[in-house]
């Protein structure tokens, strides 16, 4: 296998990775499914009716509206989403204020686990809610008309459709509303959600005239991609290149001479570079995060950062590392492989909790990585073929050379042979070449 062909199989793999951040976003259209939902239909027979898909939670979006002769605005709202557990709620609602779930006046459908015909009613959102208290139905304020939920068996969607009055003070131009889903109920009240990005992303504010929307937190999400984007191509992609190269290009089987040390630094380096960025935006993002932590992923993303700062300032520091003849060499190589090995199962580890967290609801994110650490397997398993085919290859003529020289004829010859021997009697090809030179990244 030519060495050329590692990084140009990678770079094929890595174009693939901003179209899974931000190529792959799905049309704000409706799908079929929800445009041909009974409750859909009626709504557009009576009155024209807009519909997109919003930003979480697999939900879906539509609604219509007129003036009233007191200078209020009825709203028809229809939302649904797929409901994969047999129980469980779904809410929307609108907030006067702010686009944020303290304050909203919501409207809860509750889907029992029995199969028995849904639950729907108004509840206030207030800072109690925020500290686990007890929500139970209660007046939002608001005049609601024609709230029914609805859960069809053929499709899984789970909707809400009502009615809703908007006096003056809600500009519907700038309409504020918050949606949820969670799995768990106790009765007539709907227990906490799922604590991930995508619950605490559910809300916008709405254009009801023009369907347009501003996303809360858009710029937030956009960081959170490049942080996946840098931190798979720097920890996840350019490190372990840096690996393979000082694994089998240093002296066995390919032997680069200096050069090995150049590209083995080089991808070490802008590596541990992009890495860094990456994990600056991800303490960035912690520290904005007011309602939510991710510990494991944090300890790991720590813990990367600093065993990789350990690597790198090794190359750097050349003076601190000790030559061959240094009793203590061993000791170096042991403490140097085992930052090395353990960054390399910490690493994918964690990419995996942060596209877990990113976007559990698409398997781009997933299937591209998937495809970086498949081509990187065939490559390291091409090259441990062919360095042990070369090794025992190798073997196999020095124990031929052995046979045609056993009967030699002068003590030179014996100590020759002596030599070969002692030489073939490595376990492994790379031990058979340099014991003490064996780097999981840097020398």
């Amino acid at each position: 296998m030519q060495s050329s062909t590692l990084p140009v199989i990678v770079i094929l793999a890595l174009f693939y990775l901003p179209y899974a951040a931000f190529g792959s976003k799905s049309s704000h259209l409706c799908s079929d499914d929800f445009l041909h939902l009974e409750a859909y239909v009626g709504m557009n027979e009576r009155q024209s009716t807009s519909c997109r898909k919003l930003t979480t939670l697999q939900a879906q979006f539509a609604w219509n509206f007129y003036r009233t002769s007191h200078n209020q605005t009825q709203v028809n709202i229809l939302i649904g989403t797929k409901m994969i557990t047999d129980a469980g709620w779904l809410a929307w609602g609108v907030n006067p204020d702010l686009p944020q779930m303290v304050g909203t006046r919501a409207i809860i459908a509750i889907k029992p686990p029995n199969g028995s015909s849904p639950f729907v009613n108004t509840y206030n959102i207030t800072k109690d809610t925020k500290l686990y208290c007890s929500i139970q139905p209660s007046d939002i304020g608001l005049r609601v008309q024609n709230k029914t939920a609805q859960h069809i068996t053929g499709t899984g969607f789970f909707t809400i459709s009502a009615t809703l009055i908007l006096p003056e003070s809600y500009n519907i131009s700038r309409l504020n509303h918050v949606w949820q889903v969670g799995y768990v109920a106790e009765g007539f009240e709907p227990m906490v959600h799922s604590k991930t990005l995508q619950n605490f992303d559910s809300r916008e504010i709405l254009d009801l005239n023009t369907g347009q929307c501003q996303n809360i937190g858009h710029n937030r999400r956009r960081l959170r991609k490049i942080h996946g984007i840098l931190n798979i191509i720097g920890w996840g992609t350019l490190m372990p290149i840096g690996v393979i190269i000082a694994r089998y290009f240093r002296l066995y089987p390919f032997k680069l001479e200096s050069w090995w040390f150049t590209f083995h630094y080089s991808c070490q380096a802008l590596g541990y570079i992009l890495g860094s960025f990456g994990w600056g935006l991800g303490l960035l993002l912690g520290h904005e995060s007011k309602y939510y932590t991710f510990y494991t992923h944090r300890v790991l993303g720590i813990c990367i950062f600093g065993f990789a700062t350990l690597q790198v300032t090794q190359m750097l520091a050349f003076r601190l590392k000790p030559t061959k003849d240094d009793e203590y060499r061993k000791h170096w190589n042991v403490y140097h492989h085992f930052l090395g090995y353990s960054l390399l199962v910490m690493i994918p580890v964690n990419i995996y909790q942060g596209i877990q967290i990113l976007k559990p609801d698409n398997t781009t994110w997933k299937w591209a990585y998937n495809g970086i650490l498949v081509l990187l397997a065939m490559v390291v398993l091409a090259l441990e073929v062919y360095t042990w085919t070369k090794f025992l290859y190798q073997r196999k003529g020095q124990a031929r050379q052995k046979t045609g020289q056993g009967s030699g004829t002068s003590p030179q010859a014996d100590q020759t042979q002596q030599k070969t021997d002692n030489k073939g009697s490595a376990t492994s090809p790379q031990t058979d070449q340099d014991t003490s030179k064996q780097p999981i990244s840097g020398s």
